[in-house]
């Protein structure tokens, strides 16, 4: 055999050329591959396109033109006999590209290549055990963005996911079902374990009903664990009863029972509906209102005394969301005048600050719209420059709320410390705002306000859940208390509490410098058995409401934190010297502000129960909505 005839490079065990000819044959997929004399850029071009799965074990070529040994040096050769020829053969070493060859001359050996392995040309196998790991975090990636259980099927998922290993299979839809009900079984467990462990709860319950009239009730859970404070979604079921106060409350016990908390709820926080109210007063759990909703009733009964203002902006918003030309003149127009091309937003009749949204946007653009309201002459109501002086007032006027609501609505959520602080602050600045209002229209809104959170905010200082919260967050203590009998009143009810706790081992009742004499005279001889004895006599008799009145004294004359320090970790750092008082603020501290965390829910629980997925069960979206909320 000539040297122009032998194949040495590995891509041939793919390919077979047939005599006489420029192509090659792909034994794979029996496709004509063209290529030149002495290089195979293009075989190794589509093995790697279309067959990227077999891996072919060989040198690289190196250079433009690269030479894979199949006899294109012995061509560029002055002619010779055949005997020569054959001498040179078995003489004369073939040079494999890029290797060095100084070595080979010199020997007269052929340099041998590395032995390729059968998985080389095989992809490997996938274990049962990887595919149900990828199986698991396909589900939680299911969970956590809302995806359909159909993306399974989806062509272009298909090709990405054959990309990323082609190896795994995609499950069916079915057996993403069936992954998340297994899945939600086991988190759901892992969950009770770790509530039922816990001394106190705050649980926040909210309703809702979708688009195909099914509705659901949300229940979560706040808690204080390691001075962190922590949050979980215990159910999100269906509610098929009708929504009265003993079918509320005969769900909620029923929740509490099965996460075993029924006798560890401090506080229910819900909105201000009256079925709600009445169900948490059967369940006997002290029930907090819902600042937020209380905000958005307080607003939303002041905004009616403008109503006939709102209705002319309302009616020049809708105009640019329904007219094509309006909305298209509009943008021209803000462009021309150099400003920033916002569309106008449209207010909800649920929501008060959707209003305030609506209204900012509406000022933002004035010129804008005040132009093209003349040249598309659109039947319109037109503002008079008054009119919109009084939209101006009337923004500043509604600023302070809508700081208020969205500091409260935030994902880290605020607790039942702030309340008071966070009413007392908007009482004094409306006040302030109404005095200065120069329109009537404004001066209607402020006292409106005033009036109204006079009456939802009255005596606030004395509410014991609120009062309680307060006096334990080291932020506040009784700067936060207007009335100082209200804040003289929560300290008591702390003292007394505290000398009613019972303290673990693991929290000792003595003071530091007890504990370190008690210790040492542990670790002496028995000579200091005698006065180790006494010490322990003493702490054994010490009276606990004595304690709790040290600690409520000494807690008292520490400096205030700063506000946007954190109190648990002030209270982390005093656990030793204050066992009782901190033992309380776990019961206290745990209790926020608002019931947005359920409602959060049902905002999300929206995009499970979509058009795309109308078939879903309850019980499926029971199972999504818990892993949502929970899922690390």
């Amino acid at each position: 055999m000539t040297s122009q005839t032998r194949k040495r490079s590995s891509i041939w065990m793919h390919f077979k050329q047939n005599p006489g000819s420029d192509k090659a044959e792909c034994t794979i997929c029996k496709g004509k591959i063209s290529f030149k004399a002495g290089s195979t850029n293009n075989l190794h071009r589509h093995l790697k396109t279309q067959h990227p799965t077999v891996q072919v074990a060989e040198l690289r070529h190196q250079g433009s033109n690269n030479n894979d040994g199949d006899g294109a040096s012995a061509s560029a050769e002055t002619p010779t006999t055949s005997s020569q020829s054959s001498s040179e053969t078995t003489t004369r070493p073939t040079l494999v590209p890029g290797q060095a060859s100084s070595s080979h001359r010199t020997t007269g050996t052929i340099p041998k290549t590395k032995q390729t392995h059968l998985h080389s040309y095989v992809a490997p196998v996938i274990t049962p055990m990887r595919q149900g790991k990828i199986d698991e975090e396909l589900v939680k990636m299911i969970a956590t963005d809302f995806q359909p259980f159909s993306i399974v099927e989806d062509k272009g998922f298909k090709r990405y996911s054959n990309a990323l290993n082609p190896s795994y299979s995609l499950p069916s839809r079915k057996t993403v079902s069936q992954t998340i009900a297994n899945m939600y079984q086991r988190e759901a467990a892992s969950l009770k374990e770790k509530v039922s462990k816990l001394s106190a709860v705050c649980l926040t319950v909210d309703c809702w009903t979708s688009r195909a009239t099914t509705s659901f009730m949300a229940v979560t859970c706040h808690f204080i664990a390691d001075f962190k404070m922590s949050s979980c979604l215990l159910d999100c079921f269906e509610f098929s009863e009708r929504h009265t106060a003993d079918n509320l409350a005969k769900k909620l016990l029923n929740v509490a029972k099965d996460w075993k908390v029924e006798g560890k709820v401090v506080c229910c926080v819900t909105d201000n509906a009256a079925n709600i109210t009445k169900a948490i007063q059967i369940a006997k759990w002290t029930h907090l209102p819902c600042l937020a909703h209380t905000i958005n009733l307080i607003a939303r009964d002041s905004l009616k005394g403008l109503k006939p203002i709102l209705d002319k902006v309302k009616e020049a918003v809708e105009y640019f969301h329904r007219s094509t030309v309006g909305a298209e003149k509009l943008k021209a127009t803000q462009n021309q005048m150099g400003m920033a091309e916002l569309r106008l937003k449209q207010d909800c009749i649920t929501r008060w600050n959707s209003t305030y949204d609506m209204l900012k946007s509406f000022l933002k653009s004035k010129d804008a719209i005040i132009s093209t309201l003349a040249i598309t002459n659109a039947s319109v109501s037109p503002l008079s420059q008054e009119e919109w002086s009084i939209l101006q007032e009337v923004c500043t006027i509604l600023e302070p709320f809508e700081e208020v609501t969205v500091e409260i609505s935030a994902e880290s959520y605020v607790t039942a410390s702030m309340v008071i602080l966070l009413a007392k602050g908007l009482q004094k600045v409306t006040v302030s705002y109404q005095r200065s209002a120069t329109t009537q229209q404004a001066s209607y809104l402020g006292n409106s306000l005033c009036a109204n959170m006079a009456s939802r905010f009255l005596r606030m200082e004395y509410n014991h859940t609120l009062g309680d919260a307060t006096a334990l967050d080291p932020r506040f203590k009784k700067v936060a208390f207007g009335d100082a009998r209200a804040a003289d009143e929560a300290f008591q009810r702390i003292a007394t509490a505290a000398g009613r706790a019972t303290l673990s081992s693991s929290e000792p009742s003595q003071q530091p410098d007890q504990q370190e004499g008690a210790g040492s005279a542990a670790e002496g001889s028995v000579v200091w058995r005698y006065f180790h004895d006494r010490v322990a006599g003493a702490v054994s008799t010490r009276n606990p409401t004595a304690d709790a009145i040290m600690e409520v004294r000494s807690y008292l004359e520490e400096p205030l934190l700063p506000k946007s320090s954190d109190p648990l970790k002030w209270w982390e750092s005093r656990a030793t010297l204050y066992p009782r008082l901190t033992k309380l603020m776990a019961e206290r501290l745990c209790i926020v502000a608002t019931s947005v965390p359920s409602e959060r829910i049902f905002s999300k629980t929206g995009q499970i129960v979509s058009e795309r997925r109308n078939r879903l069960k309850p019980s499926k979206v029971r199972e999504l909505a818990f892993l949502n909320a929970n899922l690390p």
